[in-house]
């Protein structure tokens, strides 16, 4: 007999309706990329409006994380992933419906609204449904994985829908998805033991607001400059919004954001290098599709398809995380992958519009995804690891809120770099590989400090951790 560990069929089917739930959050992420130009032309989006349609979606997302965490431990995490999936399918409809710019920002905003309620609900139910330990290792590397493949085959549906039927393609396909996995999620997935007391509204609003406030400064920075007004009051009113929260949650007696989460330099430091490391990643995935597009002519479906040095080693390493992580533990995997994607990016940095695809961008997208593979599922499990049943959804949702504030605080630092790197002696096709360049060698900035935190505050604790099981191990070994 094989002494491999499995899922019970069950279990599996609770595996498949999590990850499948929250690869369709994912994927709507960038599914619109590379649909953006037929989205302007179909609408009559103007150049700002048309960034809107990402951005509505990310601040609605962003901003209510937290709420919606903190919802699934009052009312039940099964009852918050139905409620969830019935509002993104909805929204999804009335995205693929919309006849007018105004009315497929307020769908992308709902949309983003049924994220933020879903997202934190899957990672709670995969960490109640799976016992700390291998299987829940096993479950959260494959939940990574996920999420490391999500962008790239939303970028690959996108370009297919876009160029071959229509970018509403790509929302209408949520609508028969979305009813399989509640009908599912229904006979499967138990639901969680709620908590008594009440939603911390004083605190949802400020960190809602805040974290709104604070992204919206950042996109318009990257629009109209940072010494226009609105910009830095916005900013402002975010930084100061964010700190009256972090008091709030230290005095009400039921935070939506327990701050005993940071108590933990392990789990501290793992919020910390996902914000870095998808702030940087952004930029990757945004950039790219641009270069392949603008500067090499590759049409939305190539463009799509052109990812797959990426997807492919992604998919891989992350299956090969259970194997690897007893042999070389968690932190130095991480830090071997954050590596991989650091070299990758500062390779692209060096893109000019000479580059071949297979010589100049293929070979390091082989690094990135390799080493993305590897760097989200630790980032995963030491965001949760010792975390109690009672903290589980505020953990869980405080891990999306750092991916998606990651990604969205980088993608407006990284516009602003975009927009500054400007030599006079070039222009067109050129202009814009040069550009871009200068997005990759900041990315790749980020990643360092990603990788900074790792080896400060995540390899210490973590080898503390360790010390002592690996004692006990070598002492029942010598034990006569």
């Amino acid at each position: 007999m094989s002494s491999k560990p499995s899922l019970p069929a069950n279990r599996r089917a609770v595996l498949a309706i999590i990850m499948a739930s929250y690869l369709m959050i994912l994927i709507d992420v960038s599914i619109v990329i590379t649909g953006l130009p037929k989205i302007q032309a179909g609408l009559g989006f103007g150049a700002a409006g048309l960034s809107w349609v990402q951005n509505a979606y990310t601040l609605a997302l962003g901003g209510l994380l937290l709420l919606g965490a903190r919802a699934g431990d009052i009312l039940g995490r099964r009852r918050m992933l139905l409620l969830g999936l019935a509002i993104f399918t909805l929204a999804s409809l009335a995205i693929a419906l919309a006849q007018t710019p105004a009315w497929l920002l307020a769908a992308r905003a709902l949309q983003g609204a049924g994220s933020a309620i879903l997202a934190p609900a899957t990672l709670a139910l995969l960490s109640t449904h799976f016992a700390e330990g291998p299987e829940r290792t096993r479950a959260l590397s494959l939940y990574a994985a996920t999420a490391g493949i999500g962008a790239t085959l939303g970028l690959v549906l996108g370009g297919l829908f876009a160029e071959l039927f229509s970018w509403r393609a790509g929302f209408l396909i949520n609508l028969p998805i979305g009813a399989v996995l509640m009908l599912g999620a229904r006979r499967y997935l138990h639901e969680t033991p709620r908590q008594g007391g009440r939603l911390d509204i004083a605190g949802a609003a400020s960190s809602t607001l805040g974290m709104t406030a604070l992204v919206y400064g950042l996109v318009r920075a990257a629009e109209q400059g940072w010494g226009d007004w609105l910009t830095l009051t916005t900013l402002a009113a975010g930084l100061l919004l964010l700190g009256a929260f972090l008091l709030l949650e230290a005095r009400v007696r039921q935070p939506i954001l327990p701050l005993r989460l940071f108590a933990s330099r392990e789990r501290s430091g793992a919020y910390a290098a996902r914000m870095l490391f998808l702030g940087g990643m952004v930029g990757f995935w945004f950039f790219t599709t641009q270069f392949l597009q603008g500067v090499l002519g590759f049409t939305p479906l190539q463009a799509g398809l052109a990812f797959l040095p990426t997807t492919l080693p992604n998919f891989v390493s992350a299956m090969l995380v259970p194997r690897l992580t007893p042999r070389l533990g968690g932190a130095r995997l991480l830090a071997i992958g954050l590596l991989a994607c650091l070299a990758g990016l500062a390779w692209l940095g060096q893109v000019s519009a000479g580059t071949h695809y297979f010589s100049g961008i293929a070979l390091p997208m082989l690094l990135i995804g390799l080493g993305q593979g590897v760097v989200l599922p630790p980032l995963t499990v030491f965001a949760v690891a010792g975390v109690s049943r009672d903290d589980a959804g505020a953990a869980s949702g405080l891990v999306n809120v750092a991916h998606q504030l990651g990604g969205a605080i980088g993608l407006g630092v990284l516009v602003v770099v975009f927009a500054a790197a400007v030599p006079v002696q070039l222009a067109g096709a050129p202009l814009l590989a040069h550009r871009i360049a200068m997005v990759m060698d900041g990315s790749a900035v980020m990643l360092a400090l990603a990788l900074l935190v790792t080896l400060l505050l995540i390899l210490p604790a973590h080898a503390r951790a360790r010390a002592p099981q690996a004692d006990n191990a070598q002492l029942a070994r010598t034990k006569p």
